[in-house]
């Protein structure tokens, strides 16, 4: 099983995310010894965010391609190969003003891909991309799960309608909110976190 980990939290040692996507990982690659992991930290590492001249490459003779296209169009391939190969994807997604960083969705725009992981028919969008499992670790400063929240929340609803666009219907979201309305909430939305994962693992 191949197992591609990926975090984008910008909070370093302070992030919920990191924490969780880790005792995930961690756990299944204990129920799973003989997994594959790839690790990508889209923060420490950000992906350069699209341009007209990097999608440019695509509509120009590779001979043609500028030293800033030839770079990206490998980073780009890297990434593809990367996630079509995954099995399992563990995405570490923080809310960030209601959305997700904009260093995933700089991942994102490199692996919705027309051709390679989504293709447009007569009868509309069809994902290639399916077969896999993805877990969402979903990190939150307030309560969005529920209420008058929910309005607000373009970030897990976003992930997993881009996902399933790429075919990936297969989701569990790791949800801890409330993390910065006090320490008590905090430490027990990532124990609820925690608990979830030890039964996902199972």
């Amino acid at each position: 099983m191949h197992i591609l980990h990926l975090d984008s939290s910008v909070l370093g040692g302070q992030s919920v995310t990191r924490l969780l996507t880790g005792a995930l990982v961690d756990a299944l690659r204990r129920a799973h010894p003989q997994s594959e992991i790839s690790y990508r930290d889209l923060a420490a590492e950000p992906i350069t965010h699209l341009s007209g001249e990097i999608l440019g490459a695509n509509f120009t003779p590779e001979a043609e391609w500028n030293d800033v296209q030839r770079r990206e169009k490998a980073c780009t391939e890297t990434l593809l190969n990367e996630f079509l190969s995954a099995d399992v994807v563990v995405i570490g997604a923080p809310m960030y003003n209601f959305s997700i960083p904009s260093q995933l969705k700089a991942w994102i725009d490199r692996v919705a891909a027309a051709g390679r992981t989504f293709k447009y028919t007569e009868a509309g969008a069809v994902g290639l991309a399916g077969g896999k499992k993805v877990y969402i670790v979903s990190g939150r400063g307030g309560v969005y799960s529920t209420g008058q929240g929910q309005l607000m929340d373009f970030q897990e609803d976003y992930l997993k309608t881009v996902l399933g666009f790429l075919g990936i219907t297969d989701i569990e979201v790791v949800r801890a909110e409330a993390v910065n309305m006090g320490q008590a909430q905090r430490e027990a939305a990532i124990r609820t976190a925690q608990d979830v994962i030890a039964t996902l693992a199972v």
